[in-house]
C-alpha cells in the first residue's frame, strides 16, 4: 500500500482526521441504518441545492456519476471534493494537487488505513437531512483540512 505524501499525513494527523471520520462513521452507520432504510433514490437537484446551501459551487459528473465541488487554487495547491452517493452511502474523496502534480486523490478510508492500518467505514444515510448533517462535517473537515496543509 503506497503511503500518504507526508504534507498530507501531516495536515490528517494535525485535524484529527482519524478520530473524527470514525466519530462520523459511527453516528451514521449501517447497523442504525440497515438497507432497507436507505436513501437509495435521490434528488440530484436537492442534492446539489445541499452543496450550495453550504457555500459551495456544485457539479455533477454523469459519466461517472459523482457530485464535485468547483476546484478551489489556493497559491500552487488546487483542492476538490468528490462526493460519491450510491445505495444509501457516502464515498469522500478529496482531490489535492501542488502545482499540477496530484498529492492525494483516493478515498477517505484509504487514508485510514494508511494512518491507523484499518479500514474506517462510509456513513449511511436514510434521509435527506442525515445527508445534509453528513456533508455539514463533511465540509468542515474540508476547510480545516486545507488550513492545515497551508
Amino acid at each position: 500500500m503506497a503511503e500518504l505524501n507526508p504534507k498530507i499525513k501531516a495536515a490528517l494527523l494535525k485535524i484529527n482526521f482519524v478520530e473524527r471520520y470514525e466519530k462520523l462513521s459511527a453516528r451514521f452507520s449501517a447497523a442504525k441504518t440497515p438497507p432497507d432504510d436507505r436513501l437509495i433514490y435521490m434528488d440530484g437537484e436537492e442534492v446539489m441545492a445541499m452543496i450550495r446551501a453550504a457555500g459551495y459551487s456544485p457539479q455533477f459528473n454523469t459519466k461517472e456519476k459523482f457530485y464535485r465541488i468547483k476546484e478551489e487554487h489556493i497559491g500552487n495547491d488546487t483542492f476538490n471534493i468528490h462526493i460519491i452517493l450510491r445505495g444509501g452511502i457516502a464515498e469522500l474523496v478529496w482531490v489535492v494537487k501542488e502545482n499540477g502534480v496530484l498529492l492525494l486523490g483516493a478515498p477517505w478510508s484509504t487514508y485510514s488505513r494508511r494512518l491507523v492500518n484499518y479500514r474506517i467505514k462510509n456513513p449511511v444515510f436514510g434521509t435527506y437531512e442525515d445527508l445534509e448533517e453528513i456533508l455539514k462535517i463533511v465540509f468542515e473537515m474540508y476547510e480545516d483540512f486545507k488550513r492545515a496543509l497551508m
